[in-house]
């Protein structure tokens, strides 16, 4: 063969050697995007390369299957090889990852996907605020971001209720956000309330997490209406509910005995002037 019809081999200079490693470049590389997350890039490379995410990630001899493991922690060595391989730098890598947050808004930042925006989804985007408990419309399109499990048109939702909603989720964030405890555990009383209402017998993260969206958006609503009146809020979702739901709300109000006695007398005020009417209507 002649010598001069083989071109000499370049390595990439973004490429680097990694001890113990030989940096393996893929065939085609994309840009991130803001906000982007980790996993959801990998998926775009993937695609990009012909492959899924698992014979990607063992192409470049990342030890796991699913790139959402990285998405909270990723290890030096991890990022070195997929920054080798994509061809940017290692701090590309890490900057698609959750930085450090509050204790607030980790508790509401879900660990997998429970939402995401229709539109942006079929261009293969994952964006990092799509994980969070109060996003509500995403940020590239402006759409109304929906549960990934629920199913599409199921049911019809009220103009009302989004847009309570959609002032709750606000509400959320800033108290998510501050380092005021009580401005976040206001908002979960509210939500407790709501899944009382609701029948929802499992924590209120999860159910603002819920893939049913009449549950989600009824306990965002609720963070709204609690701010006008909420111990009349607290007595009328504390009247008619189950013994779970009862539970629940003594836990939520076990070192506010006061607030709990005020609830329990507006609750009862309530009963009582219902009663007649109640009876009549039996009749």
């Amino acid at each position: 063969m002649d010598a001069g019809l083989v071109a000499p081999c370049e390595r990439p200079s973004a490429t680097r050697e990694v001890r113990g490693v030989t940096p393996r470049p893929l065939p085609k590389t994309v840009a991130p995007l803001p906000d982007e997350l980790l996993s959801g890039w990998l998926s775009r490379l993937a695609a990009a390369n012909y492959c899924d995410d698992a014979e990607l990630l063992a192409h470049i001899e990342v030890d796991t299957t699913h790139g959402t493991a990285l998405d909270f922690s990723i290890d030096a060595a991890a990022a070195e090889k997929i920054a080798s391989a994509a061809r940017v730098s290692p701090d590309v890598v890490r900057s698609l990852t959750f930085p450090a947050i509050t204790p607030g808004e980790a508790s509401l930042t879900a660990q997998m996907p429970f939402q995401h925006c229709l539109q942006c989804s079929r261009e293969g985007l994952s964006l990092r605020h799509w994980r969070r408990a109060w996003a509500f419309d995403c940020q590239v399109c402006g759409t109304r971001l929906v549960q990934t499990l629920g199913k599409i048109g199921e049911e019809q939702i009220s103009g009302k209720l989004i847009y309570r909603a959609r002032r709750g989720a606000g509400m959320l964030a800033c108290a998510a956000r501050s380092r005021s405890p009580k401005q976040l555990r206001r908002a979960m009383r509210a939500v407790t309330f709501a899944m009382s209402l609701k029948g929802c017998h499992r924590k209120p993260l999860f159910a603002l997490q819920s893939h049913k969206p009449e549950v989600r958006l009824f306990c965002l609503a609720a963070i709204d209406a609690a701010q006008s009146r909420p111990l009349i809020k607290a007595a009328i979702s504390s009247s008619g509910i189950d013994d779970y739901a009862k539970v629940a709300l003594l836990r939520t109000f076990e070192k506010e005995p006061r607030l709990l006695a005020a609830v329990d007398q507006i609750a009862q005020r309530r009963a009582r002037s219902k009663g007649p009417m109640t009876a009549k209507s039996r009749n």
